[in-house]
């Protein structure tokens, strides 16, 4: 048998298992989707009930067909999800969407106790971004359920809820704790003041390279208490390039540009300007810059497809253009994105009137979007840094035009590719190593 990581990596739409081998290669993968289902407001919601179940299915099938022998699991997920515990380590509620509506002004009272909103925005590295923020997430049930509130015992964020139905343990871990929840301050590095003075029952985070040997299925296996997917997909990095300093660019539906070397607090500016502060799982900060633009991609590669009645996937086939990337940049015009931060992400059809050829039009979307990236890389860098190395990973580092843009807007920078794949699970199978 072949001794193996599991790693169970949770995304918003793809929920995957993989095994990653002795040398982090990976020998199996499965991959399935689940129909949204709602919740008590009639809410689309994940169901969670059938995704517990898929992932133990996955694991004991693994076990019985006897070619792979799991030393240890970790998980990864998105962020901004929780499950709330009874007494008797049931779950109370469903998995709540971070995309449900939370109306902010309900919470002034909440933020005008604790400093003001900015303020305790920048201290808990957290902008205001409603059901994004968890701990806003427990302030609203606790406020409007009060027949769910006054169950709850225990509060996980999701990966160490997945954690926890193979161990039974209550944990929690920097990387989830770090993540726009409102609840850490980045300034003393702990809970902040407000969790004490709610009575909250929050775990202690630990390091993400501790498990909890348990038995399951009559097999000794190490589980570790899981990750912040965005977080764990910088680890690879910092284990591969450990005498170097470098920003990582994360593309897929959000663009997430992140600085683990930066020393410097984060400024009501760059709070501003949709940054914050991940963490790594050993308690270290990640300014970053976080940003909506690949949904603005994907909303308007559909609207570019109807409106020239064209493929949608016609942007994967355009050669590289430099004239046209020289020219768009010297016209420097905003045609589809905010001049600010953005908060329109549909996609309008009329924009593309003035536009007689796809090129063009993709093109001057892909230079607003690299652009705002530029941006948001030139606010998480501290005022001397010398770092170079760009290292661009998802989606979109295939995209050579958006490279092209980049290494135009920004040109003492060196961008890379990273050729990691799976990079969130595999940050997450890294944390296992000593168990394999």
């Amino acid at each position: 048998m072949v001794n193996v990581i599991a790693v169970i990596d949770i995304g918003k739409t793809n929920k995957k298992i993989l095994l990653f081998n002795e040398e982090f290669d990976v020998v199996y993968r499965n991959s399935i989707r689940f129909d949204e289902v709602s919740d008590e407001d009639d809410y689309p919601c994940d169901d969670i009930e059938s995704i517990e179940n898929w992932i133990q299915n996955e694991i004991k099938r693994i076990q019985v067909e006897g070619e792979y022998d799991i030393k240890a699991i970790n998980f990864s997920t998105h962020g901004a999800s929780l499950i709330y515990l009874d007494a008797q380590g049931h779950r109370i509620t469903p998995l709540y969407n971070y995309l449900k509506p939370l109306n902010l002004e309900e919470h002034q009272e909440f933020y005008g106790a604790n400093g003001g909103q900015e303020e305790f925005s920048r201290k808990t590295a957290s902008p205001a971004y409603g059901m994004l923020n968890t701990g806003l997430q427990i302030l609203k049930l606790q406020k409007e359920k009060p027949q769910f509130w006054n169950k709850v015992d225990a509060i996980l964020h999701y990966p160490q809820y997945l954690s926890y139905l193979f161990t039974k343990q209550i944990t929690a871990d920097f990387t989830s704790v770090g993540a726009h929840t409102a609840t850490w301050d980045f300034d003393t590095m702990q809970y902040h003041k407000w969790v004490s003075d709610y009575k909250l029952n929050l775990p202690t985070p630990q390091n993400g390279k501790d498990a909890i040997l348990t038995i399951f299925n009559g097999q000794e296996i190490a589980i570790g208490t899981g990750l912040h997917d965005s977080s764990s997909s910088i680890i690879p990095l910092l284990e591969s390039e450990k005498d170097k300093e470098f920003i990582l660019l994360s593309t897929g539906t959000w663009i997430i540009a992140m600085n683990p070397f930066s020393k410097e607090t984060l400024t009501q500016h760059q709070l501003k300007n949709n940054c914050l502060c991940f963490m790594t799982p050993q308690k270290q900060q990640i300014k970053s810059s976080m940003q909506f633009l690949g949904k603005i991609h994907e909303v308007y590669i559909t609207a570019l497809s109807t409106h020239f009645n064209i493929d949608i996937d016609t942007h994967l086939q355009l050669e590289l253009n430099e004239t046209l990337c020289s020219e768009l940049i010297n016209t420097n015009a905003r045609v589809f994105l905010s001049e600010g931060i953005d908060s329109d992400f549909e996609a309008h059809p009329e924009l593309l009137a003035n536009y007689t050829d796809y090129e063009t039009a993709y093109y001057q979307l892909i230079f607003e979007i690299s652009k705002k990236v530029i941006h948001g890389i030139n606010l998480i860098s501290d005022e001397n840094s010398a770092i170079k190395d760009i290292y661009i990973s998802g989606g979109f580092n295939k995209n050579l035009i958006f490279i092209h843009f980049l290494k135009l807007l920004k040109n003492d920078i060196e961008i890379k590719i990273s050729d990691c794949k799976n990079e969130s699970a595999l940050g997450a199978a890294l944390m296992m190593k000593s168990y394999i």
